[in-house]
């Protein structure tokens, strides 16, 4: 058996590699989205939630109705500070799978171009092989004439 052939089972072996680290690197993007998307809608909802609340100052306002509207303001801040970190986290994440998925898909092509040489190889030798045959056979015949 050729190397080439041999070397399709080393290729076969790397496509898949290539594509799991694929799939690992769209679920890491899939949840860098999730995560933007979370912080992208608490920082809208406490946007509408203090033009709300300035819309409600126009007239007197309690002091305690101010002061547990701060205090959710406060908690939002820190959820969206939790989500954000969360969201942090997943971009370190998915870049992580995306050098993963880089380092693969070089691997994959490397082989394939170590295997393309291979090919380019063995169809020297070939080459070589039936041109000595050839030359062979003329030397042969040559000889038959002479005689």
């Amino acid at each position: 058996m050729l190397r080439s052939q041999r070397l399709a089972v080393v290729l076969a072996l790397e496509e898949r590699k290539e594509r799991e680290a694929l799939e690992r690197m769209g679920e890491a993007r899939k949840l860098v989205d999730q995560q933007r998307e979370q912080v992208e809608n608490l920082n809208r909802y406490q946007q509408e939630y203090r033009q709300q609340i300035r819309n409600s100052q126009q007239g007197v306002v309690q002091v305690s109705r101010l002061q547990a509207w701060q205090a959710f303001i406060a908690q939002l801040d820190q959820v969206i500070r939790q989500q954000q970190t969360q969201l942090d986290q997943a971009e370190k994440v998915f870049e992580v799978r995306k050098q993963e998925w880089q380092q693969a898909w070089e691997r994959r092509r490397g082989m394939e171009k170590y295997i393309d040489t291979c090919r380019q190889q063995e169809r020297r030798e070939q080459d070589l092989r039936e041109q000595k045959l050839s030359d062979e056979a003329a030397g042969r015949a040559f000889t038959r004439r002479k005689r």
